[in-house]
């Protein structure tokens, strides 16, 4: 079959971590008989120095008409004072495309556990997934500045604490049929609702299921002391973008953690990583975390053997000792050495 991927390396090591993107898929369509069409457009900072916008109707267009989408990273100090900012495009695409739901599972893999901050017997057994509703809360608020104060509004809809809680619930169906909902109903009016909606989705709807209510900042210290207790992990836009990025930290680096943007229609997945600035252009990037994102893209478009070569592909790359520097510092292995030895893999 053929498919076409709008691919949007973006800034940083974004290009990079990009060049994964066409090198594994071209492996997998050489094994699987399929055909896989890649092309590049521009978003973030490369948008902005180019066109004066962080996502040019060019980018949009292309996204809309292709079967997925893949984006590296955006953003980079040299846009921080920029009125334009690199992340206004993202936001923008991710409303544009409606992909509520943002899915992160933590990968584990027992050979880099030194690579974590946490000791091995407190990581033992972890194994869970973020879902984190994209498209509301916080970020997607009214904002505004008057003299001295500002605001930004939180708000949320029934309808959108509903589609996201199913999510998250048939994921839990998938799973150990348990699921945690990161809340702060004990302050926040849009948690008190979020909390009811959720409670009334998982009695009426998924009564299989075993439902759980967490504050976040009590959840943002147990991801460190028992990661293991959860399993499928619920929440609002703020709350779910701190507490992935905490969780990633349990997997020893941001390059080994892949992500996927879905709603009804589209599918949107990257690397859970920034552009890394320091770094760019020094060809040390981790492209791990974008070739998973691919694994996840494969399983999306219901391309499950497709997908599983990809995820032990890595897997084996790891075993190997395949590890660049933020994995193993000094180790030497660059970029495009990960990128070969997975296509080797597959």
């Amino acid at each position: 079959m053929k498919y076409n991927i709008a691919s949007l390396p973006g800034d940083g090591i974004g290009p990079e971590v990009a060049e994964a993107v066409t090198a594994v898929l071209d492996r997998v369509a050489e094994k699987f008989n399929h055909e896989y069409n890649v092309q590049q457009y521009l978003i973030g900072g490369a948008a902005i120095d180019e066109c004066g916008v962080a996502l040019p109707d060019e980018t949009l267009a292309a996204c809309k008409n292709a079967d997925a989408i893949f984006l590296a990273a955006i953003g980079g100090p040299k846009w921080d004072q920029s009125e334009i900012r690199p992340e206004q495009g993202l936001l923008k695409l991710r409303a544009e495309l409606g992909v509520y739901a943002n899915i992160r599972p933590l990968t584990m893999y027992p050979q880099l556990q030194s690579a974590s901050p946490l000791k091995p017997e407190i990581l033992a057994g972890t194994d869970f997934i973020i879902v984190r509703e994209l498209t509301g809360g916080i970020y997607f608020g009214d904002k505004k500045r008057v003299n001295d104060y500002a605001t930004d509004e939180c708000k949320y809809s029934v309808t959108e604490v509903e589609r996201i809680a199913r999510v998250a619930f048939d994921l839990a169906m998938q799973r150990d049929k348990k699921l945690t909902s990161v809340d702060k109903a004990n302050v926040l009016e849009t948690s008190k609702l979020w909390r009811e909606v959720v409670t009334k989705i998982g009695e009426t709807e998924y009564p299989e299921v075993e439902l759980h209510h967490q504050l976040v900042d009590s959840c943002a210290m147990k991801l460190i002391q028992s990661p293991s207790e959860f399993d499928v992990v619920l929440t609002e836009n703020m709350f779910g973008d701190i507490l992935s990025d905490e969780a990633s930290v349990l997997a020893g680096s941001m390059g080994l953690l892949a992500s996927s943007s879905v709603g009804s229609k589209y599918g949107l997945f990257e690397p859970i990583h920034g552009s890394a600035p320091d770094i760019a252009g020094q060809g040390v990037a981790n492209p791990y975390a974008s070739i998973l994102s691919i694994a996840m893209m494969l399983r999306w478009l219901k391309l499950s053997d497709e997908a599983d070569a990809v995820e032990q592909a890595v897997s084996k790359a790891i075993d190997d000792g395949i590890l660049t520097q933020d994995l193993k510092p000094g180790s030497g292995i660059s970029t495009s050495d990960a990128i070969g030895a997975v296509i080797n893999n597959i």
